[in-house]
């Protein structure tokens, strides 16, 4: 730490640093998990032929991953001069996760099936891409004057959503399904990340708990009793996928995409506010974590990297990662977001995928995914003020809606039925209110926002800047942006009426004069 800290003081940062171990082998393993699962969806789900997975997408996703990588990277070195501190870190980034399986289901295997050809769905997804990119890049000049007028508990909270529902959940059910190599593996990682308990010869404990599971899977084979998806005649077939490949510019597929664009323009502007949405989340939670990044930058990097990933044949969009207070207190700083790139540009372009997949259990990454989660979650509480409590939980809530939806759905999906055809009433009869999921957790990330910053100004006594986050709830929810599936003209009226009289109310009560007990004890922290 002392060489650190010499380094950043003669104004050039340390580009490695001991701790930077711990991250790389905690957010690759992140980063790899993401790209395992995005080549599932691309050969058995979309049934791509390999060609087009291995010799034109994944090449593109690795060049696109490495630019947004070492992007980051510069600018926490640059950070790191400005401000002579050794504790920076670099944002992280990747493919978006939601988006991932959006533009998988609701975009690219439509159109895949209804016109038969795989390469018109890939063609909607890289077009759908280059509209999300055009938001972003748009969306970043405004992004500053949001995170500004926001409490950082809506911010922070609706994050804390996403971090509990869509990051922790998943890789907890995956541990305790094997719970041999999960809850092993979870223990390492434990006992080292928040326990401070330090391997032999400082070995990173995202390392040892990969190489435990892996230990514990290939035993289980030889034994004839295998557990967590191993197996020889996998590895024999990995082997297959080897084989050079570099991106090609692919702008005549991108603008072909464009015949699609009835169907696009549905979900893309959508979850092209989304993406506004929960970068500005992630700057915030790298701030309060002490790094402040430029929102307007990190959008239009985000931006600009996603385009240039879909011109060369990549339909998956690039974001700011939730999870930088996680690999900060990993002790990451530059050296492990640059190596990231470096790692995801081999993986991509030599088609290794396909051997990490057979070699690694998917469960021994499992619970670096719920430590995240975990640590997103408690930042939300421990860096705002106590009496924001109860809006952080309000923020949370859509997105637990969310959540059951997407359960739900899928599993009368396998079933071969949905909602409608079982019916909401009989639904409601066994507990399930299916109506109230689809319309609380529609938008959910905007939602939560909005009644988050509702909770804390009316906690703050300030009625006149909750009825202005209700008024704007009541316009977004008319519109789609909150309470709906997709953007378009009264989407949720009866919704839009009621934050307008909510607004009303609130409003009404900012007219009445204050009393010394009126006051609030604690002001509010607005997002700087």
């Amino acid at each position: 730490m002392a060489m650190t800290d010499t380094a950043a003081s003669r104004g050039q940062p340390a580009l490695w640093t001991p701790g930077d171990w711990n991250a790389f082998f905690g957010f690759g393993t992140n980063i790899l998990v993401n790209m395992l699962v995005l080549t599932g969806l691309l050969r058995f789900v979309l049934k791509m032929p390999d060609s087009l997975v291995f010799g034109r997408i994944l090449p593109a996703l690795g060049l696109m991953m490495a630019l947004s990588t070492m992007y980051y990277a510069y600018l926490a070195w640059k950070l790191a001069k400005e401000t002579g501190r050794s504790d920076v870190c670099a944002l992280p980034s990747g493919v978006s996760v939601p988006h991932m399986f959006i533009v998988t289901f609701v975009i690219m295997l439509p159109i895949s099936i209804s016109t038969g050809d795989p390469i018109k769905g890939w063609e909607a997804g890289l077009a759908w891409v280059f509209i999300q990119s055009i938001i972003l890049m748009a969306g970043g000049f405004i992004a500053p004057y949001i995170r500004k007028v926001t409490p950082r508990a809506a911010l922070l909270g609706t994050l804390a959503g996403v971090s509990i529902a869509f990051i922790s959940m998943r890789p907890a059910m995956e541990m305790y399904m094997t719970p041999i190599i999960g809850l092993t593996c979870f223990a390492i990682i434990m006992l080292s990340w928040f326990g401070g308990f330090r391997y032999p010869r400082g070995i990173p404990a995202g390392l040892v708990a990969i190489a435990a599971g892996m230990l514990i899977a290939w035993a289980s084979v030889l034994i004839g009793q295998p557990i967590g998806g191993v197996g020889f005649d996998k590895l024999g077939q990995a082997f297959l996928s080897f084989g050079f490949s570099l991106p090609i510019p692919a702008i005549g597929h991108t603008f072909s995409g464009f015949q699609f664009l009835g169907i696009i323009l549905v979900t893309a502007i959508p979850f092209g506010i989304y993406d506004l949405v929960e970068a500005m989340d992630n700057v915030e939670s790298a701030e309060a974590a002490g790094d402040h990044y430029p929102t307007t930058r990190v959008l239009s990097a985000d931006g600009v990297v996603s385009m240039v990933g879909c011109l060369m044949g990549n339909p998956f969009i690039n974001a700011v990662y939730i999870g930088h207070p996680g690999w900060k207190a990993m002790g990451g700083r530059i050296g492990y977001s640059a190596l990231t790139g470096v790692m995801v540009l081999v993986l991509a372009w030599f088609g290794i995928i396909a051997l990490l997949t057979a070699l690694i259990p998917v469960v021994a990454i499992a619970p670096i995914l719920l430590y995240i989660g975990m640590l997103i979650g408690a930042q939300a509480f421990q860096t705002t003020p106590s009496s924001h409590a109860p809006a952080v939980v309000l923020a949370l809530t859509p997105h637990l809606a969310a959540w059951a939806k997407v359960l739900i759905d899928g599993a009368l999906g396998a079933a071969g039925t949905n909602a409608a055809a079982v019916g909401l009433d009989k639904m409601a009869q066994v507990g399930v209110l299916y109506h109230g999921l689809e319309i609380m957790g529609g938008g959910a990330i905007i939602t939560g926002l909005v009644l988050g910053a509702i909770g804390v100004f009316v906690i703050e006594k300030k009625f006149v800047e909750a009825a202005m986050f209700s008024a704007a709830g009541a316009v977004l929810t008319f519109f789609g942006f909150m309470h709906g599936e997709a953007v378009g003209f009264a989407k949720s009226p009866a919704v839009a009426v009621a934050y307008l009289m909510v607004a009303g109310l609130l409003y009404a009560a900012s007219r009445q004069p204050a009393t010394s007990e009126d006051k609030p004890k604690l002001a509010a922290q607005p997002a700087e």
